[in-house]
């Protein structure tokens, strides 16, 4: 590692940090503008119950301490008691959730990754054939149709229709594993696709590539050796935010398939106003975004050694 990549480190570092910050900070205090608590819509609650649950989770205090609690409790992972699940830590729900978001995200950005630089490679090389055009208009129709309908379409036919699909993520086996996965997939796959056509086109016209072919290089070297590789670089500063994206954005999607992911319990924290929690997830899916952009940019200089790293 080089100076200056040491330096660029350090610096994208300080920058997560204060972004982490600034979100941290935009969350508190719009929570606070939300009218209600936690605890208003329990029943029966008499005042002195409400006051010592306030009193449990810090509520009672001052709200600028409130604020600072938050603040240290953020840049230190301990995120406490969940405030509606009882005896519940929010680190131990978010493990929960992150153990079928992760592994779902991640195969999900794999086959968008390898589909889309195929189909996207291929439309180039035919570029004006059938296949092109084909590739093209199934790609335009999966960026248009929006991922619950997708999702939703897929439900109906391969769970109720075929029955070949499980409808009980948990308890169905790696075969629910499928449908999830091929939603979250669809999408990504269908932009990378058109990036990766773009990215090819531009470099099967380019001086280094009229030059290999004319020193007898033969189509496969020039294909992959040097096309594919230059080609890979829009979509590997994509694939980073995708992949935090997939799992930071699949709130729908396992709504719709019943996943016990951290989309669910982002959404259970908000419904529920529970601070806690929504300061948790809050930060991790923050943290994972930062980190993956950061890779991203990094596997970036990785392909492309001529981009300076400022």
């Amino acid at each position: 590692m080089n100076g200056k990549t040491f330096t660029y480190i350090i610096k994208r570092i300080l920058m997560a940090v204060a972004t982490i910050f600034v979100v941290v900070s935009f969350t508190f205090w719009f929570m606070q503008l939300i009218p209600g608590g936690p605890f208003t819509s329990e029943k029966s609650v008499s005042a002195d119950t409400l006051a010592a649950l306030k009193a449990k989770y810090g509520l009672d205090k001052p709200l600028f301490v409130q604020y600072l609690i938050y603040i240290q409790r953020s840049f230190t992972f301990d995120f406490g008691l969940s405030m509606k699940q009882t005896g519940m830590y929010v680190n131990d729900i978010i493990s929960s959730g992150m153990v079928y978001s992760f592994p779902m995200g991640l195969v999900a950005t794999i086959i968008a990754v390898l589909m889309g630089t195929l189909f996207g490679s291929l439309a180039a090389v035919k570029r004006g054939s059938w296949i092109d055009r084909t590739i093209m208009v199934l790609s335009t129709a999966s960026v248009a149709f929006p991922s619950f309908v997708i999702a939703t379409i897929l439900l109906y036919i391969f769970a109720l229709q075929l029955g070949v699909a499980p409808t009980d993520y948990v308890n169905g086996g790696s075969a629910a594993f499928v449908l999830p996965v091929i939603t979250l997939a669809l999408y990504p796959s269908a932009y990378i696709t058109r990036l990766a056509r773009s990215a090819t086109l531009d470099s099967l016209g380019s001086d280094y590539i009229i030059t290999a072919r004319a020193k007898g290089a033969s189509k496969t070297r020039v294909l992959f050796g040097h096309v594919m590789k230059n080609s890979l670089a829009p979509t590997i500063t994509y694939t980073g935010p995708m992949f935090a994206s997939i799992i930071t954005g699949s709130l729908v999607i396992e709504q719709i398939y019943q996943v016990p992911g951290i989309g669910r319990a982002f959404i259970t924290s908000i419904t529920g106003r529970d601070y806690s929690l929504v300061m948790g997830t809050t930060v991790v899916l923050t943290d994972l975004i930062v980190l993956m952009t950061l890779i991203s940019d990094l596997l970036y200089k990785v392909v492309n050694p001529r981009v300076e790293l400022e």
